[in-house]
């Protein structure tokens, strides 16, 4: 449990972190409420795009004015017409020496990036069946489904012989860090995966997550090649949203995995023509100026830990408040819960939903706030699209808040949710939730 007192030495030193990147440093005060924090978080945020922009005011899409390498913080940038040849010199996002990747392609998005890999993969790969897990991530899916005709979507079930199952033709195993906890597990328990590529989105992973070693050391003993798609607009900007900005991290081929150094050559080589023709390439701009140090990974790593000790007291409490709202509570992830509503609702329903419960808590003074994506530093509901069993939920993403500010707001949550759900009615808001 973190008190309010230890949180505020936290989010102080992630604000003098972010201040020690501005040439000029602003004058900080120690923030005495939460509110303050994402005040001076935000304001720092603006401060250091502004200085970027002022610094490199001769900066073109083309580079003619610029004299020298660009620099953004610990990266450095060089390219020529559109960043089509964009190369960047700087820290790994990730944190293990050990995933040390051959070569990382960065682009505007995460999107971006899965969709260059995928869609520049029919010229090394012609056809393929790609597996994917139940709750894999929609618009993955969809561009599967829609762009992707050289990849055939075949949906696993929870089952590790799915995964061991051999075909006659190639297999890319799509492992999405957003699907529920059991599929994602019982797919690492597969001891002899028959598989040529996997691709691992870690999105919604911490850069430190014990669960991106684990899949590394996976693929290593089966000895076969893994691309570890990212997007760094979630977790890695300590919940500020920096900029868009997305990556594909080819990790070192084993010398013995059968085609390995010439697949993933040509993976490189493909994704790197589809993000120039498809207008994809990063913006040096929307690379955080504080990433690599050892601060940086400390803080990241207490933000993420934060998250799940509150992500995993909520969904106990949600499972005993809550049961028969309850959706998928035990993603791989631990960044956020689903509630379902009674009756079935769309997209806009349940958009309107998240609108409601946030306004209302909103209006008593809990953090709380309509918004999409997850890693804030305040709570957040949205609609949430379940995919395995196409209906449409109610996601609230945790924060890492103080312990006990965190529970009242779970507690509000579930007391809203019965009143307006029409469940057993709570009889009164708890102080807390249970641990």
């Amino acid at each position: 449990m973190e008190t309010l007192s230890a949180y505020l030495d936290r989010k102080h030193e992630e604000l003098k972190l972010l201040n020690g990147c501005l040439g000029s440093a602003l004058a900080l005060r120690k923030p005495v409420a939460v509110t303050e924090v994402i005040e001076q978080k935000f304001r720092l945020a603006a401060a250091l795009k502004a200085e970027h922009a002022l610094h490199d005011w001769a900066l073109t899409e083309t580079a003619w004015a610029h004299s020298g390498r660009l620099r953004a913080g610990p990266f450095e940038f060089s390219y020529d017409y559109q960043r089509a040849d964009l190369d960047v010199r700087g820290p790994s996002f990730y944190e293990f020496e050990e995933a040390a990747a051959t070569e990382t392609i960065y682009t505007s998005s995460g999107m971006a990036a899965i969709s260059a890999l995928l869609l520049g993969s029919a010229r090394v790969i012609p056809k393929a069946d790609i597996l994917v897990l139940p709750g894999s991530y929609g618009e993955t899916i969809e561009l599967i489904e829609s762009l992707a005709r050289h990849l055939r979507l075949v949906r696993l079930e929870q089952s590790p012989s799915d995964v061991a199952a051999r075909a006659n033709h190639r297999r890319i195993l799509l492992l999405d860090s957003c699907a529920p906890a059991a599929a994602f597990e019982a797919t690492l328990r597969c001891d002899a995966p028959e598989l040529d590529l996997v691709i691992f989105d870690t999105t919604c992973l911490s850069i430190g997550s014990g669960r991106i070693r684990r899949v590394l050391n996976w693929t290593r003993r089966a000895r076969i090649p893994i691309v570890l798609v990212r997007s760094h607009t979630k977790l890695d900007s300590l919940g500020l949203e920096y900029g868009r900005l997305g990556s594909a991290a080819f990790a070192a081929p084993h010398r013995r995995v059968n085609m390995g150094p010439q697949l993933r050559d040509g993976l490189v080589e493909e994704m790197r023509r589809a993000v120039r023709l498809l207008g994809g390439a990063a913006l040096p701009a929307h690379f955080p100026p504080y990433v690599g140090t050892k601060a940086y990974r400390d803080l990241t790593d207490r933000r993420g830990a934060a998250i799940l000790r509150n992500g995993r007291r909520t969904a106990r409490y949600f499972a005993s408040a809550l049961p028969r709202s309850s959706a998928e509570l035990h993603f791989a992830h631990g960044l956020y819960v689903t509630l379902a509503p009674k009756r079935p609702v769309d997209e806009s329903q349940a958009r309107q939903i998240a609108a409601d419960l946030s306004g209302d808590l909103g209006k008593a003074g809990l953090l709380l706030r309509h918004a999409g994506s997850f890693g804030f530093d305040f709570g957040a509901a949205e609609w949430f699209h379940d995919t395995t069993c196409d209906r449409y939920l109610v996601r609230i993403a945790v924060p890492d808040l103080p312990t006990p500010l965190w529970d009242e707001i779970a507690t509000a949550v579930a007391y809203w949710w019965s009143l307006h759900e029409q469940a057993p009615r709570l009889s009164s808001l708890p102080a807390s939730a249970p641990a």
